[in-house]
């Protein structure tokens, strides 16, 4: 990365939720290196320990429920000043609209809005003047596709929720919003091997660049994000081109 991203970051603290993983956890080691201090969050003690190791630099845990308000408040209030939010933290419900159990809706939705929703309510007064907030959505939001409408309207939601933000924050803070495409990550390792990388070869070919994304793909978004002080209110599509495929 430049040294424009060095200057940028270096001794800021980043607060990284759902950093224990995925596209949060490689966002957390681009920072790293970059000279910013970083505390990550998520619900799994034992995920967070783990990336902690991995990614180094003296990286503060937070174990937080994004869904527990009253823990979410607590934990803000001990933050010390933030200067960048990143909220990965994710979760997916698929299933036919007439067949989806509304309780899996539900849960989708508050660790997907509502979580997020919080997470950046309560760190707010802690947020230096000029930082920035990065929410993360998919690329479904305005390209559904058949057993997903309700996480396309999940995310459709959380891009609304950036792009008001923004508005209200002005002179406060940036809001910003991620939307990523297929990426490797951890989310899919569930899925047998076989199933996994057919999968990705299936997407990755229909897409322009050839191949599915890689974490580090999204985390450069990311730090994009956080740096370019005349971005706001934007959704960033890292999605390989699948919104212009055919």
């Amino acid at each position: 990365m430049s040294t424009v991203f060095e200057t940028a970051l270096k001794g800021k603290h980043i607060v990284i939720v759902g950093g224990s993983s995925g596209m949060g956890k490689a966002t957390a080691k681009m920072a790293t290196a970059l000279g910013a201090k970083i505390t990550i969050a998520s619900r799994s003690a034992a995920k967070l320990h783990a990336a902690a190791d991995e990614i180094g630099g003296g990286v503060q845990i937070a174990q937080v429920d994004t869904t527990d308000e009253t823990g979410v408040r607590s934990w803000a209030g001990v933050l010390g000043p933030v200067d960048h939010l990143v909220i990965s933290a994710s979760s997916a419900a698929h299933g036919a609209f007439a067949d989806l159990p509304t309780d899996d809706l539900r849960a989708m939705f508050e660790a997907k809005f509502i979580g997020p929703y919080l997470a950046a309510r309560e760190v707010l007064p802690v947020l230096v003047k000029g930082g920035s907030i990065t929410f993360f959505s998919g690329v479904l939001s305005r390209r559904p596709s058949a057993g997903a409408t309700g996480l396309s309207a999940v995310n459709a939601a959380v891009e609304a929720l950036a792009k008001g933000l923004a508005l209200e924050l002005s002179g406060r803070a940036r809001v910003n919003c991620i939307s990523p495409g297929m990426v490797a990550t951890e989310a899919y390792a569930a899925m047998s091997e076989e199933a996994r990388e057919g999968m990705y070869a299936q997407v990755g070919g229909s897409l322009p660049v050839g191949r599915v994304g890689e974490a580090e793909d999204i985390a450069q978004a990311v730090i994009m994000a956080m740096t370019n002080r005349f971005l706001t209110g934007s959704v960033l599509d890292v999605d390989g081109g699948h919104l212009v495929r055919d």
